[in-house]
């Protein structure tokens, strides 16, 4: 990722009216506050807006209002509370650790990302990218998503003990992976290009995979990604026109697996604990023992463009200065 010029101007943060914010958001309080730099713990008595191409960086701050963040700027926040819900727009992104998003998360097509660590929010929405050129990504890490996760671009990646109460809906993402995670709702991965991984997570209700070209992995012993250990499916498992491979390895399914239309045919290992049987293709029972196909695995850090879009945008808030919060 080409990193962002340092921001020089423009470095005072501002408290105006709504009405004279032009292209700021509507407050519900009339007021809405514009942060470029950094800023502590203080409280934000209202909506809280940050500039296009600007960034911001809070530590124990709390927002009572919503967020915006503009086109190509940045909020990074650390042990914060967000009472309202949070918008991104376009090459936006928004890194939220130990904090608390009270509202809903979205990122506008083209977004660059969200990333959210040990935090806690309300449903996550991430739009298709449309004509835009921007790839997003969601990466959730210890984190509980009180809601739905609706995700139609990017890269997607639920991982180290996330949970979500509602469904995961995934569209036409690069991939959707799910990994020592726990999904009260459904799970469907629809027309990913890389495919998707499931691994240590548990899933609630109906699990669905259809579409996906770069093959799908649940539980271990796959070639997309290092995986210690299967799941557990409360429903219903389908998994179906699919390329690149699928590998079933040491999952407990509480219900029917069905695995059919897939190129090659789906390898399910006998370890596998199925409590309504399984449906596949004819030629299924000899894939168990033939090769696997050759699939494209997963990088060692996905993560990483978080990361230096999180540096930048904290470098960039640092040369800022203080914000008038």
């Amino acid at each position: 990722m080409a990193r962002r010029p340092v921001l020089l101007a423009s470095l005072t943060a501002a408290v105006t009216a709504a009405a004279l914010l032009g292209a700021a958001p509507a407050a519900n309080a009339g007021l809405v506050t514009h942060c470029i730099g950094t800023g502590g713990a203080v409280t934000v008595p209202n909506d809280l807006y940050v500039p296009a191409g600007e960034s911001c960086s809070l530590t124990g701050t709390i927002v009572t209002g919503n967020v915006s963040v503009a086109a190509g700027g940045n909020l990074v926040i650390t042990g914060g509370k967000l009472a309202g819900e949070v918008r991104v727009a376009g090459n936006g992104y928004f890194d939220a650790s130990d904090t608390e998003v009270s509202g809903v998360v979205v990122l506008a097509a083209g977004g660059y990302g969200v990333y959210l660590k040990d935090a806690k929010s309300g449903s996550v929405t991430v739009r298709p990218k449309g004509t835009t050129t921007v790839d997003s990504f969601l990466f959730a890490e210890g984190t509980e998503i009180t809601g739905s996760v609706n995700v139609q671009a990017g890269e997607v990646r639920l991982d180290r003990n996330s949970s979500v109460t509602g469904n995961v809906s995934s569209t036409g993402t690069y991939y959707t992976d799910l990994h020592d995670s726990f999904v009260d709702g459904s799970l469907s991965v629809l027309n990913s290009a890389t495919g998707s991984v499931v691994c240590g997570s548990s899933v609630k209700g109906k699990a669905t995979w259809a579409g996906n070209l770069g093959g799908v992995q649940i539980g271990p012993n796959g070639g997309l990604d290092s995986c210690a250990s299967g799941g557990y499916f409360g429903k219903d498992v389908s998994v179906t026109s699919t390329t690149g491979g699928v590998t079933v390895d040491d999952n407990i399914i509480d219900g029917v697996l069905t695995a059919t239309g897939n190129t090659p045919v789906a390898t399910i290992a006998d370890n596998n604990r199925i409590r309504r049987g399984v449906v596949t293709d004819p030629a299924a029972a000899a894939a168990r023992s033939a090769a696997r196909a050759a699939v494209t695995p997963r990088g060692d850090d996905d993560t990483a463009k978080a990361e230096e879009r999180r540096t930048d945008a904290v470098q960039e808030a640092t040369v800022a200065g203080p914000a008038d919060l």
